[in-house]
């Protein structure tokens, strides 16, 4: 099945950031969810060429900032801005074109056939000079994620891991210069999970800017150029993994002690809980200091 994507009027396209750009930002950013504010104050920059992680226990904030970042989510306070404009000042069609969004979970009410899914990602740039890419895009796409042999199968018929690959291929399908990912790994196997961290790191090798929300301490310390750690709706440190990731700041964050060790052939911060009935007090601060490059 070809889906047929509304022709829509001339729009300005995106042009590929300069490495280091700053091509998303949120300054001052306060986001309330019913009473509760969920994000308080928050400054933070989005490099192009660059692996940005979110990280942080559950509910510190990582999913809110990142609708934010989007747009999907309206701020109480403060500002966010897309290349360079207001993300609110976008017109919704001109926005898809500048960020790709993969939510948390991918569920779909109708049978539609994979192809057709990661397809879905070419939307924006219907009637648009780039739309004689949409073969390429989805093909190259589907190749990268390893999804290209069901091709042809329901979404709905597929595994959770499955799914979470072909709506990353979505994602990338589109091409924006912005990807906003939250939580790709959840639901795949160690090695699909390696798989989506080298592809992020191969979109911003390639220019992009990239977001991608993690759990796992130990693939932001191997694949993230910056990891900002989020604490009580606040960014407690914010820098290169191999600077920011200690024992201690971990410790009070997570409120589970840990320890901080290289790894003995890289380097890389791999993070390990104490266990075994080892007891390492964890400090009683409420909240870690906010600094930028170092922990508090």
């Amino acid at each position: 099945m070809n889906i047929p994507f509304p022709r829509r009027g001339r729009r300005t396209l995106p042009t590929r950031p300069a490495p280091g750009t700053a091509f998303a930002e949120a300054a001052g950013l306060r986001v309330r969810l019913g009473e509760r504010e969920v994000l308080a104050g928050i400054g933070l920059t989005v490099r192009a060429g660059e692996v940005l992680a979110l990280v942080g226990p559950n509910g510190a904030g990582k999913s809110t900032l990142l609708a934010a970042l989007s747009g999907d989510l309206p701020a109480a306070g403060g500002l966010v801005r897309i290349d360079g404009r207001p993300v609110g000042d976008w017109a919704a069609p001109d926005l898809a074109l500048r960020r790709s969004v993969l939510p948390q979970s991918a569920e779909m009410s109708f049978p539609f056939p994979v192809g057709d899914v990661v397809r879905m990602g070419r939307a924006p740039w219907a009637g648009t000079e780039r739309a004689d890419a949409d073969g390429e895009a989805v093909a190259a796409a589907m190749a990268a994620t390893e999804v290209a042999g069901f091709a042809a199968r329901p979404f709905s018929a597929l595994s959770g891991g499955e799914r979470a690959r072909v709506a990353l291929a979505r994602v990338l399908a589109q091409r924006a210069p912005l990807l906003l990912l939250d939580e790709p790994t959840a639901a795949l196997d160690l090695r699909h999970q390696e798989l989506v961290l080298r592809i992020c790191r191969e979109r911003a090798a390639a220019g992009d800017a990239v977001v991608v929300v993690l759990h796992d301490l130990g693939l932001a310390a191997a694949y993230a150029d910056r990891a900002a750690v989020l604490h009580d709706g606040r960014i407690a440190v914010d820098g290169p993994p191999a600077e920011v990731f200690e024992g201690g700041l971990l410790s009070r964050v997570y409120r589970q002690p840990v320890e901080v060790l290289p790894h003995p052939r890289t380097g890389v911060p791999l993070v390990v809980p104490v266990r075994n009935g080892e007891r390492v007090p964890i400090p009683d601060d409420d909240r870690p200091a906010v600094r930028h490059g170092h922990p508090a």
